[in-house]
């Protein structure tokens, strides 16, 4: 067991008693396929050497298991966890028969205590282990994040897409019914003055049109339900055809007027004025549909700053603004209520447009998964001594007291595992940090605000 001990860099160069002793300490065992060595998010019990077989050590990523490494004996674990006391930040399992050697924590302790270039190498590795981690679990969660907001983009994006398509099918049957409608005219022998008397009438069927206001939808089935009875007295059919016409709220003596004028016309001459109603209806919700898509593509620019220098003067009003309407998608969904306080009157601040939008996206999604598809939340822009402040409000359950003081600390989270990677907020800290401000944190069950303090443009 000496022999192997020394081979690793814990155990170079030590008093041979030293050895010996620890050595002794240790219970030797085996290990199955599968089994696990150590578990993320529990605080390991035990400094384990790994003598042979394969460990693959993977951190569960928003749900998914994200492959660290893969490392094969002679190697050992746990011994940056028992020296901090820490909770693993990575599950390591058994990928073949494991032959391993363990002692409890207060035997490994008292030989860190005992071999002075022991403790100073288990604190050597503690750094770069944090970092490798959090460098591919920070990868994550970009990558994460950013298939989130593709998603939900893509959702909103549909939506508008959807209708304009819809549209634009029903539109070119409006068309085509127009079209047809002039050959029907002349087969019905509609002469000069009643086809211009016929145009009169139309064009005061869209006058009507522009000037009705929406009523009461009751009564605009009542006058759809009349409409179509006396258009069937007619002979022509009256179901089809109402909808557009009532909508217009146009007076009884206009479709006398329109009976009178085309004769064996009237059908197509109600069928045409009904197509250029509708026609008109569809065209202003195409106009509608590209306005919507518009504003999320100018939304989407917006929170990345294309075409923008990387620094700027930026008014943090508009990087809330688009990320709320980024995160639309989320807010739809349940009972979500958001309340704009905005000072506009406070100064602009110079920053990386793109970071600051990364920490609204943060705190707003956090908000989000506290209210849990039921509150308020509450987004509050104020003066600050020669900057500003933006307090971003839920009136959620609240964060336990206990862990209040360590929410900004990387893979610290209050999400069960493998819903949360606990680097949400230290990306927020260090973003904030780095535009000199400050952020911080006041909770109470009903209440929970983070407040992000930033200078003015310099």
């Amino acid at each position: 067991m000496i022999d192997i001990l020394r081979g690793l860099d814990l155990f170079e160069d030590v008093d041979e008693e030293v050895l010996r002793r620890f050595a002794e300490a240790g219970t030797r065992r085996r290990m199955a396929p599968g089994e696990l060595l150590l578990e993320e998010g529990a605080t390991p019990a035990e400094f384990v050497v790994i003598v042979s077989g394969s460990v693959h050590w993977s951190r569960c990523i928003n749900g998914v298991d994200i492959t660290l490494v893969e490392r094969a004996g002679p190697t050992y674990a746990g011994a940056g966890n028992l020296l901090t006391g820490d909770p693993a930040v990575a599950t390591g399992q058994a990928v073949t028969d494991l032959d391993v050697i363990a002692w409890d924590r207060s035997a490994f302790l008292q030989y860190l205590s005992e071999v002075p270039a022991a403790m100073q190498t288990a604190v050597r590795l503690i750094a770069p282990v944090a970092q490798r981690a959090e460098s591919l679990v920070l990868q994550q969660e970009k990558l994460a994040a950013l298939g989130t907001l593709s998603a939900g983009l893509a959702h909103e994006l549909n939506n508008p897409a959807a209708a304009a398509r819809r549209t634009a099918t029903e539109l070119a049957e409006a068309l085509a019914t127009l079209e047809d409608t002039v050959h029907q005219f002349v087969s019905s022998g509609v002469e000069r003055e009643g086809a211009a008397r016929l145009v009169e009438l139309q064009q005061e069927a869209r006058s009507a049109a522009a000037a009705a206001q929406p009523g009461d939808r009751l009564a605009q089935a009542d006058r759809e339900e009349a409409l179509a009875a006396r258009l069937e007295q007619l002979g022509v059919d009256g179901w089809r055809l109402a909808e557009p016409l009532a909508r217009a709220q146009l007076p009884d003596r206009w479709l006398d007027e329109v009976a009178a004028t085309a004769g064996p016309a009237t059908g197509a001459a109600i069928e045409w004025v009904a197509a250029s109603l509708a026609a008109e209806g569809l065209v202003d919700e195409l106009h509608e549909s590209t306005r919507r898509i518009s504003d999320l593509v100018s939304a989407i620019k917006d929170y990345t700053h294309m075409d923008r220098a990387a620094v700027a003067e930026v008014d943090v009003h508009d990087g809330i603004e688009s990320t709320l309407t980024i995160l639309g998608y989320r807010l739809k969904h349940g009972d979500i209520r958001v309340e704009r306080r905005f000072d506009r009157a406070l100064p602009r601040v110079t920053a990386y447009g793109s970071e600051l939008n990364q920490v609204w996206t943060n705190l707003l999604s956090n908000a989000l998964d506290a209210l849990d598809g039921r509150g308020t939340i509450t987004i509050t822009t104020r003066p600050s001594g020669q900057g500003l402040a933006v307090d971003i409000a839920d009136d959620g359950p609240g964060i336990p007291e206990d862990a209040q003081g360590r929410v900004f600390d990387p893979f610290f989270t209050t999400k069960p595992v493998g819903e949360g990677t606990g680097l949400g907020l230290d990306i927020v800290h260090r973003i904030v940090q780095g535009h000199r401000g400050d952020v911080s944190l006041r909770s109470r069950p009903g209440e929970t605000v983070f407040t992000v303090t930033l200078p003015p443009a310099s």
